[in-house]
């Protein structure tokens, strides 16, 4: 019994005393850094490389619409009024310049064209008169008083005649080719502009009145991006930037546009409208559809490393150098502006640029290091 006794003490500092140079050999490695073996690295997939600087666009996250200018906005009417025969419009239809979208009828273009063509021979007649009556008076066989008479009735009816003229073609009535064969109670009304429909405002059997705008029409070539932009931001915006949107139905596919216009009006919220033009308009455009854009504000050479270099722990970012050999240690960084999968950094204590960092997975090795300080 009493060799037992003393032996198992023995055995028991033994056991003991191991874990604890262990334990010294940890500690001697600080707790920001940590090394790796070679099948950890293969492992983890874990790659490395150096800080260089690279060209980053600084962005601006802004809101807008599709809009298209007011001169391509087109509000179609009819100037004498009359009754809607027929229309076969609808909201988004395309309509090409000079069909006819719709046929008025109303009596007072039959009276329209009637006084035309009486005027209009009334007028051969009277000139007719006023050519004789001059004739007479050089001679002085007529009166001047009839030749005045005859002189006035010719240039009232040719007044007449060329203000009916005007009338029928606001109507879409060529009088060059009215007579008395053709006269029509329905007018034809054609669209003005190669576009789509915006807004149909009638009905079949609606009488309209000659100021009641029947269809509004958008001419979509010049159709572009309003994006909104508030009044701190403006000074770093200007044409030529390249801008890149989406839309809220197809938000995988982003558009290049180029900013055109930049108002120099602020609004009650301190924001302003910046037009940008499509590189290549998107087939399902149409104005007033909600859009989100990403202006591109400038292009500087900074020190920038993969996004995925950037690894955060409590509130703070930083990237892993590699010191030596599979040896690993922290660095706080600053993160800036991130670009095509690129991230500005700096730091305030020592320069980056040439250091060999984890550019990929660096996660498992940020682990690594803090669960052998919570052991320590």
């Amino acid at each position: 019994m009493k060799h037992y006794l003393y032996i198992l003490p023995a055995v028991f500092f033994i056991a003991c005393s191991e874990p604890k140079a262990s334990n010294e050999e940890k500690a001697s490695e600080p707790a920001d850094q940590v090394t790796v073996t070679e099948e950890h690295i293969k492992n983890a997939g874990i790659e490395t490389g150096v800080i260089q600087k690279h060209n980053i666009n600084s962005t601006l996250r802004v809101n807008g619409i599709v809009d298209v200018p007011p001169q391509n906005i087109v509000s179609v009417s009819f100037p004498l009024g009359g009754y809607l025969k027929t229309m076969r419009l609808l909201p988004g239809m395309h309509v090409s310049k000079g069909e006819t979208i719709a046929i008025i009828e109303d009596q007072a273009m039959i009276q329209l064209q009637q006084d035309y063509l009486v005027t209009k021979a009334r007028l051969e007649y009277a000139e007719k008169d006023y050519k004789r009556q001059e004739t007479l008076n050089k001679s002085n066989v007529s009166a001047d008083k009839v030749f005045q008479q005859s002189k006035a009735e010719f240039t009232s009816l040719k007044v007449t005649l060329r203000g009916l003229e005007e009338k029928l073609r606001l109507t879409g009535i060529n009088p060059e080719k009215l007579t008395d064969q053709n006269i029509s109670r329905s007018v034809p009304i054609h669209s003005p502009i190669n576009g789509f429909v915006s807004r149909v405002n009638v009905n079949i059997g609606k009488y309209v009145n000659p100021s009641d705008v029947l269809f509004e029409l958008i001419n979509p070539d010049d159709i572009h991006a309003a994006l909104t932009v508030f009044e701190k931001d403006l000074a770093k915006v200007k044409p030529k930037q390249k801008v890149w949107v989406t839309f809220v139905d197809d938000p995988g596919n982003a558009y290049e546009c180029e900013v055109l216009l930049v108002t120099k009006n602020v609004d009650d919220d301190r924001r302003a409208l910046v037009h940008c033009h499509f590189e290549k308009r998107p087939k399902q455009l149409l104005p007033g559809m909600y859009l989100t854009a990403t202006i591109e504000v400038n292009n500087n050479a900074v020190t920038a490393v993969p996004e995925e270099a950037v690894v955060r722990h409590g509130n703070a970012s930083y990237i892993l150098e590699a010191t030596r050999d599979n040896h690993f240690r922290l660095l706080a960084v600053e993160p800036g502006v991130s670009d095509r999968g690129l991230t500005e950094v700096s730091s305030k204590d020592v320069p980056l640029e040439g250091k060999t960092i984890i550019t990929k997975n660096a996660y498992p090795v940020l682990a690594m290091m803090k669960n052998s300080g919570e052991e320590e």
